[in-house]
């Protein structure tokens, strides 16, 4: 079954006439009638009884009216929803961000968008580093920005977007306070309070170990609020990006020698063709001001 059998069957039914329904459909009359024939074929019976001047749907053509008045309509959604995402009207994007990420970096970047493409919408998924990579293989999700220690495989492309150093984040109360940067060395026989599942927490404690750096771990959770919560009661310090903490309360000081800065990346499936709505929002990633990362040279003479 065909589609341009389709409109001339409704074109027919609609208007019982062979001259008027292949004039609606700008063909001739007999290369309508041959499509009929085609189509009845096709069913096993006839769709119209002919007598002369009265031509009208047979059992056969009532019981399939309805049928093919809904592939019609189907198909007219599909063009519809097809031209909208050509033109960015009407489209969601699914955005996978993991949970570190801070939201005030990111927001100009969805509000310029948005202002750009005011028909495109968000939809924000918080999830850790391989379910994001996950979502983003099979495609429940358009692109994910997350950073990795390990590097991306080779079926994953990734954009490079700012970079993040990792700071010590301790309660005002906390002598690590009273320090501009912190040294790893300070860190050591510290009271820790982990994030559990952070992305960079087995990269970090091996470098921790290579220069002798070992730390009490005495709380753990997969919520950061409690992680926070923690820390800001005095319980130890914790490791977050800069960006990460917002809560007056707790005080954040520069991690050095060594100094841990992860990469936050933009990240498609490599290969894969991008929808409009995903191309124009990654150019307008690649061609956003991102914050730069800048020394911390000053600070440690007064560390």
């Amino acid at each position: 079954m065909e589609m341009q059998q389709v409109r001339y069957f409704l074109a027919l039914s609609h208007t019982l006439n062979f001259t008027r329904a292949a004039e609606a459909c700008h063909v001739s009359q007999p290369a309508l009638t041959r499509q009929i024939q085609q189509l009845e074929a096709e069913l096993g019976g006839p769709l119209f009884h002919r007598e002369r001047q009265n031509t009208h749907l047979s059992e056969l053509g009532r019981m399939m009216l309805p049928y093919l008045e809904t592939i019609q309509q189907q198909t007219e959604a599909i063009k519809a929803s097809s031209l909208a995402a050509r033109r960015l009207e009407g489209v969601t994007l699914q955005i996978g961000a993991m949970c570190t990420i801070g939201p005030a970096l990111l927001s100009d970047l969805f509000v310029n968008f948005r202002s750009a493409n005011p028909e495109v919408d968000f939809l924000v998924r918080d999830r850790g580093m391989e379910e994001l990579l996950c979502d983003l293989s099979c495609g429940k999700l358009d692109v994910a920005m997350l950073a990795t220690p390990a590097g991306l495989a080779d079926s994953f492309h990734g954009l490079e977007l700012f970079n993040e150093r990792f700071m010590v984040v301790v309660a005002r109360s906390h002598h690590l306070a009273q320090k501009n940067i912190v040294r790893c060395a300070d860190l050591h026989g510290q009271a820790y309070v982990n994030r559990v599942n952070c992305e960079y927490f087995d990269h970090i404690s091996a470098e921790f170990r290579k220069v002798g750096v070992r730390t009490r771990k005495v709380f753990a959770s997969e919520r950061d609020d409690w992680v926070l919560g923690m820390i800001k009661s005095g319980l130890g310090f914790g490791l977050f990006t800069e960006s990460s903490v917002t809560d007056p309360a707790l005080m954040l000081r520069p991690l050095v020698d060594p100094e841990f800065v992860r990469t936050i990346q933009l990240v498609t499936v490599r290969g894969r063709p991008h929808s409009p709505a995903v191309g124009a929002f990654v150019r307008q990633a690649r061609t956003f001001a991102w914050p730069r990362l800048f020394p911390i040279a000053t600070a440690r003479a007064v560390a």
